[in-house]
């Protein structure tokens, strides 16, 4: 279970609930939380917006992962 869907039941939201409060489409949040995907910069600077009390780190940055972040700009 990842880190992003702890989070969201224990706010007690729905998916569309939560994309909503940040700001990003319900598809692109649920690939977020289910791992499809990797959230941007964007999406976790509007989180942090969103929830400022959240421990992001611990939410979006796992033990064992691979993926990273990379700002949009440093990808050109």
């Amino acid at each position: 279970m990842s880190s992003l869907l702890m989070f969201r039941r224990n706010q007690d939201l729905t998916q569309k609930e939560m994309a909503k409060k940040i700001g990003v489409s319900d598809s692109y949040y649920g690939m977020i939380e289910t791992e499809v995907r990797s959230p941007s910069y964007n999406f976790i600077k509007k989180f942090m917006e969103a929830f400022p009390d959240s421990d992001v780190v611990n939410i979006f940055l796992r033990k064992n992962s691979t993926k990273c972040v990379v700002e949009e700009s440093e990808i050109s």
